[in-house]
C-alpha cells in the first residue's frame, strides 16, 4: 500500500465522522467567506478607473448641511475642472420604507453621464432625459426589481425633503463598476418643487487628470473659507469611506464573529483528530515498532488532518462563490446588496484558514501519540 493510500484509508475508516467533520468545516468556511465578502463591500466599496478622476465637495460640518447653488459657477471655472454637477440625495419613499432602500439623486441631467462615464445609457434615451424636466434615468437592476418599463410614472413621497416627486422613466443605464440601483433626475425639478431655494447637498467634480486633485481640493476649500457654508472637498473614495464610517465599527463587529467561527472550527477539527488518533494508538505504536520515525508519523497525521480541513474549505469557500454568482443576491437581499463579488483574495484567505485549521488541530494529538511509549501504546487497546 502506498503512503497516500494509507492516509486515505485512515480518513475513510469512519465515514460518518468524516462526512460530519467535512460538512461542519464547509458550513463554517461558507459563513466566513460570506462575512468577509460583506465586510469588504462595506469597508472597501467597489471602485473604477474613472473614480480616481472624481472629487466631492460637501458642507464642512456634515452631509446634513446644504451648500448654496452659486458655488457651482465658481468651481467650474477653476483650472483642471472638466465637469461639475449638483448632486442632492432625495431620500424619498417609494411604496413603503421597506421598498425604499435605494438612492435617488437630483443632478444636472446634461452633465451626470459625463461625470460618470462608466454608467452607459442609450444616447436617444439620454437626449430625452435631458429635455424632459420631470424625467429620470434608473439603474438596470432597479428596473428589473420593480418591473418598471420606459415611460412608467413613479412617485417618491416626501422623505428628507418636504415634497413629493413624480417622475417619468426615460432611460436605463447599465455599468460594470457603478451601482445599478440608482435613480437620477433633474435638480432643477427638485428646486422648483421646493420653491427655488437654490440649495445643494454636494457637488461632484470630474477633473482632467488625477495629478491636479490635491491642488484642486485645496483651492476649492480655500475659495469658500470664512463663508457661511464652508466646504470640505475629498476624493470619491474618501467620501464613500466617510459615509460608511457612520454605520459604526462594523469591522470590529464582523471581525469578532469571524474569530468565533474560526475558533469553533478549530475545536471541532481538533476533537475529531484527537478521537481518530486515540482509536489508532495501537496502530501508531506498531508503525513506530516497524521503524517509522516520529516525524514520519507526524506527517501522516498532519496530511490526514489537512486533507479533511481543505476538503471542507473547498466545499465552503467555492460553494459560497458559486452561490453568489448563481443567485440574484440583489433580489434575495431586497435591494440591500446591489452586488456580492466573492474575490480571489477572500477565497485565498478562506483556504489558508482551512489549512491553518488542519495544522493546528493535529499538533497536540500528534505530539501526544508520538510521545507515547511503544509498549504503552500496544497495551492501550488490547
Amino acid at each position: 500500500m502506498t503512503i497516500p493510500g494509507f492516509i486515505l484509508r485512515n480518513a475513510l475508516r469512519n465515514k460518518r465522522r468524516l462526512i460530519l467533520t467535512v460538512l461542519s468545516v464547509a458550513i463554517s468556511l461558507f459563513l466566513l467567506t460570506i462575512l468577509l465578502t460583506a465586510l469588504k463591500l462595506m469597508t472597501e466599496p467597489p471602485t473604477t478607473d474613472q473614480a480616481s478622476l472624481r472629487i466631492v465637495t460637501r458642507h464642512r460640518v456634515s452631509l446634513a448641511n446644504v451648500l448654496p447653488e452659486k458655488y457651482q459657477y465658481r468651481i467650474e471655472r477653476m483650472p483642471g475642472v472638466e465637469h461639475v454637477s449638483k448632486f442632492t440625495w432625495l431620500g424619498g419613499i417609494y411604496i413603503d420604507e421597506a421598498s425604499s432602500n435605494f438612492a435617488q439623486f437630483a443632478c444636472d441631467a446634461d452633465r451626470i453621464f459625463r461625470i460618470f462615464p462608466e454608467a452607459v445609457v442609450d444616447p436617444r434615451q439620454e437626449e430625452t432625459f435631458v429635455k424632459e424636466k420631470n424625467s429620470c434615468v434608473v439603474g438596470r437592476k432597479l428596473l428589473e426589481r420593480f418591473r418598471w418599463k420606459l415611460g412608467d410614472r413613479i412617485t417618491f413621497q416626501a422623505g428628507l425633503w418636504p415634497c413629493d416627486v413624480e417622475l417619468v422613466i426615460r432611460g436605463v443605464y447599465h455599468s460594470e463598476g457603478l451601482d445599478e440601483t440608482l435613480v437620477f433626475f433633474h435638480h432643477d425639478y427638485l428646486d422648483e418643487l421646493l420653491g427655488r431655494r437654490g440649495m445643494v447637498g454636494t457637488f461632484w467634480i470630474k477633473v482632467a487628470n488625477a495629478d491636479v486633485i490635491p491642488d484642486l481640493i485645496a483651492r476649492v476649500d480655500a475659495a469658500f473659507h470664512n463663508t457661511d457654508a464652508e466646504t470640505k472637498t475629498e476624493t470619491e473614495r474618501a467620501f464613500q469611506l466617510g459615509f460608511i464610517s457612520m454605520m459604526g465599527n462594523v469591522k470590529l463587529f464582523i471581525g469578532s464573529i469571524c474569530t468565533v467561527i474560526v475558533f469553533t472550527m478549530l475545536l471541532v477539527t481538533a476533537s475529531t483528530m484527537a478521537m481518530a488518533i486515540r482509536e489508532r494508538l495501537r496502530e501508531i505504536s506498531v508503525l513506530k515498532a516497524l521503524g517509522f520515525t516520529g516525524m514520519m508519523i507526524f506527517t501522516l497525521i498532519l496530511a490526514e488532518s489537512c486533507g479533511l480541513a481543505l476538503a471542507g474549505g473547498v466545499l465552503g469557500c467555492f460553494g459560497a462563490k458559486i452561490l453568489a454568482e448563481t443567485l440574484d443576491v440583489y433580489k434575495l437581499s431586497r435591494g440591500f446588496l446591489p452586488m456580492f463579488p466573492v474575490s480571489a483574495e477572500i477565497l485565498t484567505v478562506g483556504m489558508l484558514v482551512a489549512l491553518g485549521l488542519g495544522v493546528g488541530s493535529s499538533l497536540v494529538p500528534a505530539y501526544t501519540s508520538i510521545r507515547t511509549p511503544v509498549v504503552t501504546g500496544l497495551k492501550e487497546l488490547d
